[in-house]
């Protein structure tokens, strides 16, 4: 049985194969947005700053 493979994801696998140099490209923006160095001291005052919420946000009681 064949996998469905949507048209854009065909073309990413085929220019990324045509294009190995934008690996290091995408290394590079993943860094720049999303691969931060995390800090054990301030996500624990973020979890021990939580509210809890209420069952249903919009009762009035």
């Amino acid at each position: 049985m064949a996998i469905y493979e949507s048209e854009h994801t065909k073309f990413m696998r085929e220019w990324m194969e045509k294009h190995p140099e934008e690996r290091e490209e995408q290394k590079k923006g993943r860094a720049l947005w999303w691969d931060k160095p995390q800090d054990v001291q301030t996500q624990a005052e973020y979890a021990a700053g939580k509210v809890p919420h209420k069952a249903y946000p919009y009762a009035t009681e």
